[in-house]
């Protein structure tokens, strides 16, 4: 909370209306754009991620709720019984947040119109539109995602993907997520690996138990392997010795010394 600023009160402002979201692919979306930013920490905390949250940005403004949003350097509140830290109010962080992210599930959203001009005119640094079910294409120029970079209180479209101020991109990622192929909006770091989720670090981290576990497997045979032929490198050479030995002793029998020869 910045000092010195002016503190509204919100004692009958109504910021919870318990609408569900639009549909599972959204809510499946959400959860991918906001839990991996949690297990993988691919920036420093502290931030905030979230979805379906309203941002108020004025108390006598109806607030904006992107499908996701993200704002790096705020802390998340603990005390969840104050109202006033159940919503992201702008005079209570500080700050506009870094990214909102909105999802189209329908043509009524207005996600390239009206909501385009009040995300920038809130301030919020970086604006993504992700059109999975293809319902805006004759104005996402037949592109799923745009993605846009605030310039002088307006929306210019970014090149790349790549969000500098904060060190993440998002890019469209094929795959499976809690069950369901499809196409995907996904957070990468700044090579365009995708950031990868709880699962997928799990997963990841038991293929390299199982390549650690192989690999040691596969030390241990060679290991013996070699163990075993310095075994028989070493019998070669008793019995060796052996037949030297017996040798050398006949000679000496016939009366020649074999360390004459």
């Amino acid at each position: 909370m910045l000092p010195d600023i002016f503190i509204p009160d919100i004692t009958d402002l109504v910021i919870e209306d318990n609408e569900p979201v639009d549909n599972i692919q959204s809510a499946k979306q959400q959860r991918l754009l906001v839990e991996p930013l949690y297990t993988s920490r691919p920036i420093d905390p502290p931030f905030l991620a979230d979805a379906n949250v309203g941002l108020f940005y004025a108390v006598e403004q109806s607030p904006l709720v992107p499908d996701a949003f993200l704002s790096v350097g705020v802390v998340t509140p603990d005390e969840w019984s104050k109202k006033e830290n159940r919503s992201y109010f702008f005079w209570q962080f500080g700050k506009a947040p870094d990214v909102a992210i909105e999802i189209v599930s329908n043509r009524r959203g207005n996600e390239l119109g009206s909501k385009l001009h009040d995300y920038a005119r809130i301030g919020i640094t970086y604006y993504a539109v992700f059109d999975p079910l293809r319902q805006v294409q004759s104005e996402m120029g037949e592109q799923l995602l745009q993605v846009f970079a605030l310039n002088q209180g307006r929306y210019v479209a970014l090149e790349g993907n790549w969000l500098e101020s904060i060190q993440l991109g998002l890019t469209l990622w094929q795959g499976e997520f809690e069950a369901c192929q499809g196409t995907w909006l996904r957070w990468t770091d700044r090579n365009g690996n995708v950031v990868p989720t709880g699962a997928e670090r799990a997963a990841q981290a038991e293929v390299e138990a199982r390549q650690a576990e192989a690999e040691a497997r596969q030390a241990e045979a060679r290991q013996a392997e070699a163990e075993a032929e310095a075994r028989q490198a070493e019998n070669r050479a008793n019995e060796a010795e052996a037949r030297s030995q017996i040798l050398a002793d006949r000679l000496r029998a016939m009366g020649i010394d074999p360390n004459a020869l």
